[in-house]
């Protein structure tokens, strides 16, 4: 074999002997080890990035991969044939990268399939978790008019801390609300930062504490000793096999929590979790989307009054003020910075006071769990 061959030759002559082998354990090296062999005179730089550049074709996702290996980028969005969009250090952009129906197709095909997920015209919302915490949505056509969506969410590595979302002020409020046990639901829009600020207030419980964590996707990464993780599985196609919210949410009274977290409650599932809350667990977690507090609570008595068979609003209404202590709304700015611009205390009769006042100010928490009201 000529060493000197051009690269489309050489990459083709790769591209051959790789496909025949079957049971690669790392395309890259054994794609380096190709190049190494048909042409010894390349450089090691060289053959390292022709070798990365080519696994990233024909087993990764082609340019899309490369969007995704950027670690300043959190979201990659496909709309579709045409240019992709990226969430780039909070703030949306176009990446330069263009995506045919043929490259989204084998990179759905890749992402999803490896999971035992199949997404084709007879099921065309595909929602999953990769190994590393990355989240996948996938909507193909006729749902999708313009040609099949994905949105990757990558799963940030390093976590924020409490100050990264509000001043010293709110911090040392919130600490206190988790330091005394209050059942806390984090409300907010889509991509506002929920997620990661629910993990910063948990990121201060008890190494010791058993935390049982209930999820869609899981994306929570908790430090403590004693965590115990759960995650809702779609059923087939067949709907066959499927686990919600809800069933794990009374799986998880069963195993002895000291503190019970509900990634998102979007269901039926919220009337389990205001019976668990309101019956001793406290301490308690969740986030829903909404746009104020008010908002919240509307929203989480709707969910509820979808598992109640014949319980009236009051009812629920009354077991939702039971049950939860405090919202606390996060937003994003235009820059692309999340912070915490509210935190409601609800009192015995349904009313939501501030905890924080217009200029900024704190009002002194006076509620526990510990010691129940004070």
């Amino acid at each position: 074999m000529n060493s000197l061959q051009q690269p489309d030759a050489l990459d083709q002559s790769v591209r051959l002997r790789f496909a025949s082998e079957i049971g690669s354990v790392d395309a890259a090296q054994r794609l380096a080890e190709l190049f190494a062999e048909e042409a010894p005179l390349l450089g090691a730089q060289e053959v390292q990035l022709r070798a990365h550049c080519l696994a990233v074709e024909l087993v990764g996702l082609g340019p899309i991969q490369m969007l995704i290996d950027d670690p300043a980028i959190t979201d990659v969005l496909v709309n579709g044939p045409g240019e992709v969009w990226v969430e780039r250090d909070g703030q949306l952009e176009r990446s330069g990268v263009y995506a045919d129906e043929a490259l989204i197709a084998r990179s759905i095909e890749r992402l999803v399939g490896p999971l035992g997920l199949r997404a084709d015209r007879s099921n065309p919302i595909v929602d999953a978790r990769l190994p590393d915490g990355t989240r996948v949505a996938v909507i193909l056509p006729p749902l999708a008019v313009d040609g099949p969506i994905l949105a990757i969410r990558r799963h940030r590595a390093a976590h924020l801390p409490l100050s990264a979302f509000a001043t010293a002020a709110v911090v040392e409020l919130l600490e206190s609300l988790v330091k005394e046990q209050l059942n806390l639901v984090v409300y907010g829009p889509t991509g506002a930062g929920k997620t990661s600020l629910l993990n910063a207030l948990v990121a201060g419980l008890a190494p010791s504490e058993r935390v049982v964590t209930i999820e869609d996707v899981a994306e929570l990464r908790l430090p403590g000793e004693h965590v115990v993780r759960l995650e809702a599985r779609p059923g087939s196609a067949e709907g066959i096999g499927g686990t919600d919210i809800r069933d794990l949410v009374r799986a998880a009274l069963r195993l002895r929590p000291d503190r019970i977290i509900v990634g998102e409650v979007r269901g039926a599932e919220a009337l389990d979790m205001i019976w668990a809350l309101s019956t001793g667990h406290d301490g308690c977690f969740s986030t829903c989307h909404a746009s104020s507090a008010a908002d919240a609570m509307r929203r989480i008595e709707t969910m509820a009054l979808l598992g109640a068979e014949r319980l009236p609003l009051e009812a629920i209404h009354t077991q939702v003020c039971a049950a939860i202590d405090c919202f606390v709304g996060v937003t994003r700015s235009s820059s692309g910075s999340r912070r915490v611009d509210a935190v409601h205390l609800v009192a015995s009769n349904g009313e939501l006071l501030s905890l924080l006042a217009p200029d900024g100010s704190v009002h002194r928490l006076t509620r526990s769990r510990r010691g129940r009201q004070e």
